[in-house]
């Protein structure tokens, strides 16, 4: 982002740019393109305003050679790629090939009464897979789907073949052969995103949608998928070149002065723009845990129903449970849902002093896990007197709830210190108060009783680029309240990039590699 003193050093009075317009887009919305005596600015400009999915430039590119244009930089390759689109082993494994040489690399391969690419497309025919020593795979379903409608834009051709893991291989070995390259990891999603099927935040939906814990977390990855994150950020995104426009405007025609009505127009739609960002900032706990869960973390002395409780919370037999102090020895991790909020729940050693050589070793464990949980469940014995057995006040980030086990031994009142947090009685046996301490999780994580609802929520990466958007927004509309629109400009230019690169309108090869590289091989 532009500190006060960098905007200003941008347009300095001695070597003040000198803007000229250029008319506008096809599609009637004003666009400016900037002739400057800044080489830079003229072809930063020209690129953000031009820019559609799939196009991305590098800083290590000359933005001088840009005159005549945003140039189209890292488009999809030409070559055919092939992969599983399904994990080996299920009655059914799919191979998915893509690109230009889809339909000649399978015809050479699959045989049926007509061929792969006959009309209808995108019907399922049936035939066999041959190589040059006989029959691979005596029934084959294989499927063609032209492009530009296909998932990945180009001709794509699948291959439904009987699940086991050896025919499986030699098909898609021998369309290696053939002249096919196996697929990176996401290459499928990432040549959808670069012919257009789909922006940056769609593509990344994809990976959320497979990686899905939860309920929430899958209707949140399909909602992005259908484009509700990326419209809001088209949104945004298409305001401030909007008002960039009337403020270039003004500046290619000074003596047409915009007037106090128009620029305070300007500066209540940057307020909108901020407001936008702002609330989009806001649902980042919300994205952050849909996608990547809550540690949650059962600790407390021996033999008090730790993994008793893991089982409840379960729903199964994970853990053994004995009466044998010191049964649990090392942790134990599981996936696990609760109130829409999807969990790691970890089962540790009871923690104690002494114990032999292995179950100190698990309290060293529990300790640790202690350290890094998100949500701790303190389990004690109700009907043992609770000092022994007290919250030692261990080192932890996350939100402690005490929770009083065995409450069908209690015999009388729970009595606790007065300053002890109010703690939630169970039975792991039974489930009784299982409810109750699953709200008291809901508002560990959430701050309240429940989820806030929102059509979208941003991720960590979305977030960072929105908290770079935002005070650039904020310092234009001061700039145009003070009358400084070429301040004003210059932050707005820094405010389109970060937006730019939430959606892919503007970003650099090394991040889309290390957004793909998390994908699986198939997608």
């Amino acid at each position: 982002m532009f500190h006060e003193e960098q905007r200003r050093a941008h347009v300095s009075v001695e070597e003040a740019p000198v803007w000229t317009m250029h008319g506008r887009t096809t599609n009637g919305r004003t666009s400016t393109r900037i002739k400057s005596s800044c080489g830079a600015l003229d072809s930063l400009m020209q690129a953000l305003t031009a820019r559609r999915p799939g196009t991305i430039f590098t800083s290590s590119e000359s933005p001088t050679s840009w005159a005549d244009g945003a140039p189209e930089m890292n488009t999809p390759p030409d070559d055919t790629i092939a992969a599983f689109a399904t994990a080996l082993g299920g009655p059914v494994t799919i191979i998915r090939v893509s690109g230009t040489g889809a339909v000649e690399a399978v015809s050479a391969l699959w045989h049926g009464t007509e061929g792969i690419a006959a009309n209808p497309a995108r019907t399922l025919r049936l035939g066999r897979v041959c190589d040059r020593t006989g029959t691979l795979d005596q029934e084959v379903l294989a499927v063609f789907m032209p492009g530009p409608h296909s998932y990945t834009g180009e001709d794509v051709v699948e291959l439904h073949t009987h699940g086991g893991p050896l025919g499986a291989r030699l098909i898609l070995g021998e369309l290696l052969r053939r002249g096919c390259r196996h697929a990176e990891p996401g290459e499928f999603s990432k040549r959808a995103y670069l012919n257009g099927r789909m922006d940056l935040t769609q593509a990344e939906a994809v990976a959320d949608l497979i990686a899905a814990h939860s309920e929430a977390a899958l209707h949140l990855a399909n909602r992005q998928l259908e484009g509700a994150l990326g419209r809001r950020v088209n949104a945004l995104y298409d305001t401030i070149v909007d008002v960039l426009s009337e403020l270039e405007a003004g500046l290619d025609f000074p003596e047409e002065d915009i007037g106090e009505q128009a620029a305070g127009q300007l500066v209540q739609c940057l307020a909108g723009v901020a407001e936008g960002i702002e609330t989009l900032l806001a649902s980042r706990q919300v994205g952050q845990v849909l996608r990547d869960g809550i540690r949650l973390v059962i600790a407390g002395p021996p033999n008090v129903g730790k993994s008793s409780l893991l089982n409840a919370i379960l729903g199964c037999d994970r853990a053994i449970v004995t009466d044998i102090p010191g049964t649990t020895r090392d942790t134990i991790e599981e996936l696990a849902e609760i109130r829409g909020i999807p969990l790691r729940v970890i089962d540790t050693a009871g923690i104690r002093d002494g114990g032999d050589q292995a179950e100190r070793s698990g309290i060293r464990r529990a300790l640790a896990g202690l350290r890094a949980a998100q949500v701790v469940l303190w389990v004690f014995d109700a009907s043992q007197p609770y000092g022994e057995q007290a919250w030692p006040g261990a080192e932890t980030a996350g939100s402690v709830i005490l929770v009083a086990n065995k409450r069908d031994r209690l015999r009388g009142p729970l009595r606790l210190p007065e300053a002890t947090d109010r703690p939630v009685l169970t039975c792991a046996l039974t489930g009784d108060g299982l409810e109750t301490l699953f709200e008291r999780v809901e508002q560990a994580v959430w701050g309240s009783a429940g989820m806030a609802e929102s059509d979208v929520a941003v991720s960590a990466r979305h977030a960072a680029l929105l908290e770079q958007a935002l005070p650039e927004v904020r310092a234009a509309a001061d700039d145009c309240r003070a009358g400084a629109a070429e301040l004003a400009a210059v932050a707005l230019r820094g405010a389109l990039i970060p937006l730019g690169r939430i959606t892919g309108r503007t970003v650099e090869p090394d991040i889309l590699e290390t957004i793909f590289a998390k994908f699986c091989i198939g997608k």
